[in-house]
């Protein structure tokens, strides 16, 4: 009799526990990071085009050498950041890596804005591809964004709901960080095309 008594409570307490809330909080914990990771993926994606990018352009606009320095830095900062899914647990960390992102995009806004005094540049056939696969790369990278701030308040309001607000503070989940676009990047870029020949 006290065998099953034994096994009975043993029953009766892992129940509890599968629905206390602690698994569901570490499979949202889960689904952000694997989230990120794809952020990350499509950043990445796009820093392997940027050299290819900078050189055709090159061949076409020597003298900008201003901009295409200012893109290769931008560049060089991003790569400098060691982007893993822990990333999002460290605010200033994340901070900074959104920031380095946000200076990425806005080089590469003032080199579109660059390609627009060069029409021959637009017809290069390598130029084009790329820029295809960089616009690609930019929409990827908006939707993968979306999906893991999506990720971010499914788990945001996950800790704070009653009762898995009490497992999360147990537990010391804190809420997650939502990506957001550095004032930076916000900015539209300016194209004048006065300096074109009609």
């Amino acid at each position: 009799m006290k065998r099953w008594l034994v096994v009975l409570t043993l029953l009766g307490t892992g129940m509890g526990l599968s629905g206390c809330g602690y698994n569901t909080i570490q499979a949202q914990d889960e689904q952000i990071k694997a989230t990120w990771s794809e952020v990350i993926n499509q950043y990445q994606r796009r820093a392997d085009l940027i050299p290819n990018l900078v050189n055709t352009v090159k061949g076409y606009a020597q003298q900008e050498q201003d901009v295409l320095l200012g893109v290769t830095n931008a560049r060089a900062k991003v790569g400098a950041i060691q982007a893993t899914p822990e990333l999002v647990n460290d605010p200033q960390a994340f901070a900074k890596f959104q920031q380095a992102q946000g200076e990425l995009t806005s080089a590469l806004s003032r080199l579109l804005v660059v390609v627009e005094n060069y029409p021959q540049l637009k017809s290069n056939e390598a130029f084009v591809q790329l820029m295809d696969e960089l616009a690609g790369t930019e929409n990827r990278l908006a939707t993968e964004r979306m999906r893991y701030n999506e990720e971010v308040q499914g788990f945001n309001v996950l800790v704070k709901r009653f009762p898995t607000n009490l497992y999360a503070t147990v537990f010391n989940f804190k809420e997650a960080t939502y990506y957001q676009v550095p004032e930076g990047a916000k900015a539209v870029p300016k194209v004048d095309f006065s300096g074109l020949k009609k």
